[in-house]
């Protein structure tokens, strides 16, 4: 009787744990995530100061960036920087082979992902042949953000603050259903 109890058991983690699970990404294969980070750069080209930028409407700037991989996103990230500096401030952005007036250094210290857990869940990834991040919700908080952040130098003299934009979509998981809670359009 008991074996048949724990059985019964097992089998209902099993059916549990396949409602209450969910996918780990680890890179932008996904259009929430692609959202995610987009928005979030977005907004943070939209929070550049005016004070910085203002003065410097109808001259060039040479932009050089720096991230921790020379990558899509890091070349997103600074198209979409150069079409704000372009439209709202009115400065012609140039490469870096063309004569310029000012020079503006960035550095991204963020651009990406960032995924968390919060409340009460029973982890199941002990169990022999269970994947390690299988686990049972009881009741939490299941956070997923886009987060951009950067810093800059303009003209090696001006350094700014750092400047974040974290664009989220969480859900609230119970045993059985996840609700999401998202800031996404």
């Amino acid at each position: 009787m008991a074996l048949a109890r724990l059985a019964g058991l097992i089998l209902l983690i099993i059916v549990l744990t396949a409602c209450g699970s969910r996918q780990v990404q680890d890179s932008l294969v996904g259009s929430t995530a692609q959202r995610l980070v987009s928005y979030a750069i977005d907004d943070l080209a939209r929070s550049l100061p005016e004070s910085d930028f203002a003065p410097l409407s109808g001259q060039r700037l040479r932009i050089e960036s720096h991230f921790l991989e020379n990558g899509d996103l890091r070349a997103y990230a600074d198209q979409r920087l150069a079409m704000e500096l372009s439209s709202r401030f009115g400065i012609e952005v140039v490469d870096g082979l063309m004569p310029a007036d000012h020079s503006l250094v960035v550095f991204y210290t963020s651009l990406g992902t960032d995924q968390d857990h919060l409340g009460f869940f029973l982890p199941l990834g002990f169990v022999p042949g269970v994947d390690e991040t299988v686990r049972i919700n009881l009741i939490t908080l299941e956070q997923f953000h886009g987060i951009a952040e950067m810093y800059y130098y303009l003209d090696q003299d001006l350094r700014s603050d750092i400047l974040q934009s974290r664009k989220r979509t969480d859900a609230l998981g119970l045993p059985i259903i996840t609700i999401p809670l998202s800031t996404l359009p």
